[in-house]
């Protein structure tokens, strides 16, 4: 077993105000898509902010449309299943486009310690990684994928990211 396990940041900013009627199809699928999460096999922990989600988590100050998901895994291949093969969360991932605004780079992946929970600041400095480098063994894709520092394989999900 690694000692390692994979963090995940996604971000997302809304078109309109967090609590702007438009979003409301999105805000209720919080609770029934974070508890998929939590229950799926090779889950490990999930940021949250006040209530059950992450979405009051003021991530960027001065940007009150940008919400912040973070979360660990015991390996790529578990988040991989989730985020590509959940019906729930494919569900809202299909409809995205409808409530958030387009970010080039808004998703990174790397290794942190078995146990550590990685911060907002980890996460979003994750992101500068990979958008100023491209994927490297600090912040990677889903597509470009690199092993945990203590040698555990790594293997890139391209099926799913086609």
């Amino acid at each position: 077993m690694s000692g390692y396990h994979l963090a995940q940041i996604n971000i997302a900013r809304f078109r309109r105000p967090k609590d702007d009627p438009a979003n409301a199809d999105f805000m209720a699928a919080l609770d029934p898509v974070n508890a998929a999460a939590e229950a799926a096999p090779g889950f490990v922990w999930r940021l949250t902010g006040d209530g059950n989600d992450a979405v009051d988590i003021d991530a960027v100050p001065g940007d009150p449309n940008l919400v912040v998901n973070m979360s660990t895994w015991i390996d790529v291949d578990s988040l991989g299943a989730y985020v590509y093969r959940h019906d729930q969360h494919l569900v809202i991932m299909r409809r995205r486009k409808q409530w958030m605004e387009h970010i080039d780079v808004y998703q990174a992946l790397w290794w942190v310690k078995a146990g550590h929970q990685p911060s907002v600041a980890e996460g979003l400095a994750a992101l500068d990684q990979l958008a100023a480098h491209g994927p490297t063994a600090k912040a990677f894709t889903f597509r470009e994928t690199f092993a945990a520092p203590d040698g555990s394989a790594a293997r890139p999900l391209l099926d799913e990211c086609a």
